[in-house]
C-alpha cells in the first residue's frame, strides 16, 4: 500500500509549488509561456507538471504549429534518498496486455510508465508480447532484436540504475552427450526453433511441428508432435517448426543443456542477476550528454505522444511523458523528443513506447491524458516499488 504520507501530498494543494526557475523547453516559438509545478510523492520522487503555450492548437495544425501546446510530466528519482526501487512488471503472464494503472496497482507501486514496444495488435493471439528485449527478475523473457532501431534500457533494481545501449544475444540447445546443439531463434515468441518459459502464458503457441518439455535440470519431460502444452514451474518448452522439428526430436535424448550468451555493445557478457530488469525501446536520444537521434521521415519521426526513459549525470533516474495528438497537447517529433530529454539534463536516454500507449500513473492517479482518451492496455511497465 501507498504510505499515507504520500497518498496525503497528492491530495494536498499545498504539495503544489512553482520550481526554482529552469530553463525553457526548446519547443515551438521562444516566446511562449511556459509553467511548472513540481509535487513531492515520496521521499527522493518529485513530479513535475510542464505546460508551454497557452492556446489550443488548431486540430489541422497539431503537427506543424510552433505555438503548441504541450503538456509534460516528469518524474524525477533521486536513487540516494528514495526507498523505492525500480523494477519492471509485465503483469500475470508476458502474452496479454493491461493497463499502466493496473499493472502498478497489482504491484502496488508508487508509480510507473508504459516501457516496451510490444506485439500490440488485438487481433494477434499474444498481444503483449514484447517486440525486443524483455528482461524479469535476471531472467531473459525476450530476446533482443538485430534492427538498429532498437535501443535496450537495462535496470539494476538493486541500485536503482539504469543503462542504455544495445544488447546482442546468441542461443542454442545442445544434448552434451552427443555434442550436437540446435541454434534458438527466439524466446516466448513463435519461430523456427523458439524457447518457451512459464511466463508466457496459459500454454505455449500450437500448431504443427514438435515440441519438447524440460525440467529444472534440462531433462526431458516430453516430447510431442504437435506443438502447445501447459508448463508448470521449472519447466521450459523448446518447439520447432518445419524442418527443424526432425532435428529437434532426434536432439531429445535425455537431458538438454539450454545456453545462452547476452553481450552489449562493448562485446562484453552482461551478467543477468535476480535485481536485474530490462525493456526495449526505438531510438536512444542522447548519449553521454549528446543528442543522437538518427534523421528519419514518416508517421513515427512525426509528432506523437513520447514516453522519455533516461539519466541524469549526477545518477538521477528521469521519465517524461508528452501527450499529443490532442489540440490541448500537440505531441513532438523525434528531433523534439530528443531536445527535450536533452533540456530535462538526460545524459543517457531512451525513447521507449509511445504514440496510444504513452501513460504515467503516480499514487492511484492517471498523471498524463492517453491520446485515445482511456489508457491502451500495453505488454509491460516500469515501476517504482
Amino acid at each position: 500500500m501507498i504510505h499515507s504520507f504520500v497518498a496525503a501530498a497528492v491530495l494536498a494543494a499545498s504539495a503544489l509549488a512553482p520550481a526554482a526557475p529552469p530553463a525553457a523547453l526548446p519547443l515551438g516559438d521562444p516566446d511562449l509561456a511556459e509553467t511548472r509545478t513540481v509535487q513531492t510523492l515520496a521521499r527522493g520522487v518529485t513530479l513535475t507538471r510542464i505546460v508551454r503555450g497557452t492556446e489550443p492548437a488548431p486540430s489541422g495544425e497539431i503537427g506543424t504549429t510552433t505555438r503548441g501546446p504541450w503538456r509534460i510530466n516528469v518524474l524525477t528519482v533521486d536513487p540516494r534518498t528514495a526507498k523505492q526501487h525500480l523494477k519492471a512488471t509485465y503483469g500475470p503472464d508476458l502474452s496479454r496486455t493491461e493497463t499502466v494503472s493496473d499493472l502498478v496497482a497489482a504491484e502496488r507501486a508508487l508509480a510507473g510508465v508504459n516501457a516496451s514496444f510490444f506485439t500490440f495488435t488485438a487481433s494477434q493471439l499474444y498481444p503483449g508480447t514484447p517486440v525486443g528485449l524483455g528482461i524479469h527478475r535476471g531472467k531473459l523473457l525476450s530476446e533482443p532484436t538485430t534492427d538498429p532501431a532498437e535501443a535496450d534500457l537495462v535496470v539494476d533494481s538493486a541500485r536503482n540504475r539504469m543503462v542504455v545501449g544495445k544488447l546482442s544475444w546468441s542461443s542454442s540447445v545442445r544434448n552434451p552427450r552427443t555434442g550436437v546443439a540446435l541454434a534458438v531463434e527466439t524466446i516466448n515468441d513463435p519461430g523456427a526453433v523458439a524457447v518457451f518459459t512459464p511466463e508466457f502464458g496459459a500454454s505455449t503457441p500450437a500448431g504443427d511441428g514438435a515440441e519438447v518439455v524440460l525440467d529444472r535440470r534440462g531433462c526431458v519431460v516430453r516430447t510431442a508432435a504437435t506443438r502447445g502444452t501447459a508448463l508448470v514451474a521449472g519447466q521450459t518448452a523448446v518447439q520447432a517448426t518445419g524442418e527443424r522439428a526432425a532435428a529437434l526430436v532426434a536432439l531429445a535424448v535425455g537431458c538438454l543443456r539450454l545456453e545462452q550468451t547476452v553481450t552489449g555493445a562493448d562485446g562484453e557478457r552482461v551478467v543477468l542477476r535476480p535485481g536485474t530488469y530490462g525493456v526495449n525501446g526505438r531510438y536512444r536520444l542522447t548519449e553521454d550528454g549528446r543528442i543522437v537521434v538518427p534523421a528519419g521521415t514518416g508517421s513515427f519521426f512525426e509528432r506523437n505522444p513520447r514516453t522519455i526513459a533516461g539519466t541524469t549525470r549526477t545518477g538521477k533516474l528521469v521519465f517524461a511523458t508528452i501527450d499529443g495528438r490532442m489540440t490541448s497537447s500537440v505531441g513532438t517529433t523525434m528531433d523534439e523528443t530528443a531536445a527535450v530529454a536533452h533540456a530535462l539534463g538526460l545524459r543517457d536516454a531512451i525513447n521507449l513506447d509511445g504514440g496510444g500507449s504513452t501513460t504515467m500513473v503516480a499514487a492511484g492517479q492517471l498523471i498524463n491524458q492517453p491520446s485515445g482518451g482511456v489508457q491502451r492496455p500495453v505488454g509491460d511497465a516500469l515501476i517504482l516499488k
